[in-house]
């Protein structure tokens, strides 16, 4: 049985300590603790939860973990991440890896010395009707992609202070429209500005994003008052509108409409069994350090497209 721990318990994090709680129930992990800078916030999850709390995460690194879960700021998250790699722990990250290419390089290296596992938790990867719009595409429904358009809107995240909304949500499309694809990002354009956000950090953004054999187009902002979560993706034979939130799936062409028949799931759920799969079995995640890197530099330089007004190459 691993020996799993979350480091940050804030509105993600107590999420991922739910779900490690059922898993401890079920017998399939034991949760050895939980840290947070905010000890009274960790000792009430605790206590809830029943495992114990940690206000300095240097000390449950030293506990011999077999693996943690890291949900603390994206500024903090190099520091965190190597504290237990160089313990030997296996690590999930929230998304995204990093705030900087450097420092996402510096924990990928860190991991592959160490033999251990790094996964990144980019989230809708796991979301089932994503995984069934990739199995629907790999059999040619929709013949071949043309384009692929997502819109991540909605209110303001006043908790989000350390990066703009390019970083913290577009780079959850980036993803999985790279994953879609299967493909690399070649190019960046983007425009972005701030209107709302007190933290002088860019609040809306649209992206386009130039494929080997096709384009995507990212909309998100914190300037919507209700949340919505899309993507439609147009081929040679279809078209397919997915909404994330509801986990539905719609196919249509020129003879018929069908909605594809998925078991829907909670997506952290699948991440987090996932990744103690990995640990478990060595096996690479679908979701590695190399493709939270991807994601990161493409966000990045959507960032730069907006500053400049420029198209970008992504360099591999």
């Amino acid at each position: 049985m691993l020996r799993v721990g979350v480091v940050g318990v804030g509105m993600m994090g107590q999420h991922h300590v739910r779900v490690y709680s059922e898993l401890a129930k079920e017998r399939k992990v034991e949760l050895v603790g939980i840290a947070d800078a905010d000890l009274e916030r960790a000792k009430e999850l605790a206590k809830k939860y029943g495992t114990v709390p940690y206000g300095d995460y240097s000390e449950l690194a030293r506990e011999g973990l077999d693996a943690v879960d890291i949900a603390v700021p994206t500024s903090l998250h190099k520091d965190v991440a190597l504290e237990f790699i160089n313990h030997g722990t296996s690590v999930l990250i929230e998304k995204p890896i990093a705030e900087t290419v450097e420092n996402a390089e510096a924990i990928i290296e860190a991991a592959e010395e160490k033999g251990v596992t790094l996964m990144v938790g980019h989230i809708e990867r796991f979301n089932p009707a994503v995984l069934k719009l990739r199995e629907l595409i790999d059999r040619g429904e929709l013949g071949k992609v043309v384009t692929i358009s997502a819109k991540r809107v909605g209110p303001m995240a006043e908790r989000i202070r350390d990066v703009g909304i390019i970083i913290d949500l577009g780079v959850h499309d980036i993803d999985v429209i790279s994953y879609l694809f299967g493909q690399r990002v070649r190019t960046v354009y983007a425009r972005a500005g701030n209107v709302l956000h007190p933290a002088g950090v860019e609040d809306h953004a649209l992206i386009t994003l130039g494929f080997k054999d096709g384009t995507g187009i990212v909309e998100t902002n914190w300037l919507t008052p209700h949340k919505t979560r899309t993507l439609n993706v147009v081929g040679t034979a279809g078209i397919a509108y997915l909404d994330y939130i509801e986990q539905s799936l719609k196919l249509y062409n020129q003879e018929w409409i069908k909605e594809a028949k998925i078991e829907k799931k909670e997506p952290l759920r699948n991440e987090i069994e996932h990744f103690i799969e990995c640990v478990e079995t060595g096996k690479r995640p679908i979701v590695d350090g190399e493709a939270g890197l991807h994601a990161l530099k493409v966000a990045l330089l959507a960032q730069k497209s907006a500053r400049t007004g420029k198209v970008l190459e992504v360099e591999e």
